[in-house]
């Protein structure tokens, strides 16, 4: 794939616009990122950012719910939002010869959505119904009480969902308020990628969003700090799988033992050949399912490593999963492990960069993250760099006593006395 990427470029509002030409192909994908996300949440409202998200494509003042979905639907485009624990995301994609109207219709959602009281009342009923299906899943119960352990009233503790009473108590007012405070043009990255000239692009995105102004209030984000407690949580349901979870805080996107992190999740939690997969699965035969990760995160992160077994085995398999991971403070990884971990992970993280949406997606990412486009030189460098004593000795500044959360019967959790 031939692409260029433009230098960065800071429009008057403070938008900043990331261009990556690619010509041989007639799409273009648009990314519109804001910072904050659900970090601007507290408990009280948790919900907000996801029930902004849900209803911004659902009418503007110009546009109903239904004109909306057919500009997008008439041209074979794409067009949502979301909302991650950092940011808020308008998305789009079109071919080339449609992208000024789709970007032009972005804005005017961005700009001047109505949240409609019809429409909000019906995502607000459709969440809950979605918030009571979640917990009938044993691994999201098993989640959620480990995040509280995790992070306390730090706003990466709530549920992305947000709480029935949260929801309900949400007003449109709220919504309103949220608009105007944190989508805003100084807190806004606009990344495109496809086939478009850089000066052709700038000029569309000058068009959308350059006369939009910013609130008069400065952005600001007050979390509480992360309240870590390791200790154990369970919660009894009547079921032959129990669910085991493990939590170890973890160092944010910034810090110099990121990569050294990233390693070991892919070790332990990377497929069928990780470690916890082989070890715990093919090898001892406890899991029906079994996995790691560690999010990339502006604040304080986690790594988190969960085993799905047989009730009587629950005891057996926490002791396992906590060994696999904090075996590695005191057993280095080999040369050779260390290598196909390196391999597979940028392997991955290439191939994560293909279609124009992806690369749309992770450059408009790194911007708002504040870590900037050099981020992608910067992280395969600091892949390739580990070596088998940093692994170690992030495994012993990190894998100490961790949160433990645990769901199943009341045999199982009989074994955690």
């Amino acid at each position: 794939m031939s692409k260029r990427i433009s230098d960065r470029l800071v429009l008057s509002n403070g938008i900043v616009v990331l261009v990556t030409e690619n010509p041989t192909v007639d799409i273009i994908a648009a990314r519109c990122f804001f910072a904050g996300g659900e970090m601007v949440e507290t408990s009280e409202k948790s919900g907000l950012t996801h029930l902004a998200a849900s209803l911004m494509t659902r009418g503007t003042t110009r546009y109903s719910s239904l004109e909306i979905a057919e500009q997008v639907e008439s041209i074979g485009a794409s067009l949502g939002t979301e909302c991650s624990s950092d940011y808020f995301l308008l998305s789009l994609k079109t071919i080339t010869a449609d992208f000024q109207d789709m970007l032009l219709l972005g804005a005017e959602i961005l700009r001047s959505p109505s949240y409609p009281d019809s429409e909000l009342d019906l995502e607000r009923r459709l969440t809950i119904q979605s918030i009571r299906a979640q917990q009938e899943r044993p691994l999201t119960i098993a989640y959620e009480g480990l995040q509280h352990l995790m992070y306390g009233d730090h706003p990466y503790g709530f549920s992305s969902l947000g709480t029935e009473l949260s929801v309900s108590n949400l007003t449109r007012q709220d919504l309103v308020d949220f608009h105007h405070t944190y989508l805003r043009p100084d807190q806004m990255v606009v990344s495109i990628a496809g086939n478009i000239s850089i000066d052709r692009a700038i000029a569309m995105v000058e068009e959308a969003f350059g006369d939009w102004q910013n609130p008069t209030q400065s952005f600001t984000i007050n979390t509480p700090s992360p309240n870590f407690q390791p200790l154990l949580v369970t919660h009894e349901q009547d079921t032959q799988q129990a669910i085991v979870m493990i939590g170890y805080p973890a160092p944010s996107v910034s810090s110099p033992d990121y990569a050294a992190l990233k390693i070991i999740s892919t070790y332990l939690g990377n497929g069928l050949s990780s470690r916890l997969f082989v070890e715990l699965r093919e090898k001892r035969g406890l899991a029906y399912e079994v996995s790691a990760f560690y999010p990339t995160r502006l604040d304080t992160s986690q790594f988190v490593a969960y085993i799905g077994t047989a009730s009587h085995n629950t005891g057996t398999a926490l002791t396992g999963l906590r060994h696999e991971c904090e075996r590695l403070a005191t057993v280095p990884i080999t040369e050779a492990e260390l290598a196909v971990c390196k391999s597979k992970l940028l392997g991955q993280y290439a191939l994560g960069k293909q279609t124009n949406g992806q690369i749309a997606q992770v450059y408009g990412w790194y911007e708002v993250m504040g870590l900037g486009l050099e981020f992608d030189r910067q992280f395969v460098e600091a892949i390739e760099a580990v070596t088998e004593a940093d692994v170690q000795r992030a495994a012993q500044k990190y894998f100490g006593t961790p949160a433990i959360s645990v769901i199943g019967s009341g045999e199982a959790l009989q074994q955690l006395i």
